[in-house]
């Protein structure tokens, strides 16, 4: 299961790409409007992040929570890099229109086209992009446990990718503290987001993977033709 939760960050990606064409949905209250507003307004002036993340996977059919740790860095434009350090080591880096996936146990490094474009803007908006009002109806939840105001995101059509989205934000800084993702079967990826750090000047090598040798390089994007 812990191999299974630790990959479970490129289906995450894919299930965020973008998918029908938004239909009219609500209009936001003004106070969710502004928080908003001022949430995407941080993302745009920021160049850069990094900070140390527990992701919780809570697996409904299962009733098992499996939970990781690690770093993560952002860059624009469309730059991340996902390092988990327990409960086993995987390293996952977007850079351009391509991703890649490093397992070291198992001695694999898969690179797979992902062109940035068909993300929702509940990724890209981090990276100053997108809005998201296009594409969810966005309201305020009450929440006691939250580190800050919780936003609930529901896809203006129906997806049967994901149920909905919850950005629990810092009403100071209108940076995103969690983030949640609610799948179909009502499995719940929480993501938390410590010591966070905004344009820091990462270097380039930030977002390269040099696999080990004897790693073996699967490349999914030749099968479709896309080359390397």
């Amino acid at each position: 299961m812990a191999r299974q939760h630790s990959m479970s960050l490129l289906p995450l990606l894919l299930v965020l790409a973008t998918g029908p064409s938004p239909a009219a949905g609500r209009s936001m209250a003004p106070d969710v409007k502004a928080l908003v507003d001022r949430m995407q307004g941080f993302y745009e002036r920021t160049q850069d992040f990094t900070a140390d993340f527990k992701q919780e996977y809570h697996y409904k059919t299962f009733n098992r929570t499996v939970v990781s740790t690690g770093t993560v860095a952002f860059q624009k434009p469309a730059k991340m890099r996902w390092e988990y350090l327990a409960p086993s080591k995987r390293s996952f880096v977007l850079s351009g229109d391509r991703i890649y996936a490093l397992d070291p146990e198992a001695q694999t490094l898969t690179k797979a086209a992902l062109p940035t474009s068909q993300l929702s803007a509940s990724v890209t908006f981090l990276w100053g992009k997108g809005k998201l009002s296009d594409e969810f109806d966005i309201s305020r939840t009450e929440c006691k446990e939250c580190l800050g105001t919780l936003l609930t995101l529901l896809p203006k059509k129906p997806d049967a990718r994901f149920r909905e989205v919850q950005l629990d934000i810092d009403p100071k800084s209108a940076q995103v503290r969690r983030s949640i993702v609610i799948d179909p079967d009502g499995s719940r990826n929480a993501i938390t987001f410590s010591n966070l750090k905004t344009n820091v000047s990462l270097p380039k090598e930030t977002f390269q993977l040099t696999p080990p040798p004897g790693t073996q390089i699967l490349d999914t994007t030749s099968a479709t033709g896309e080359g390397k």
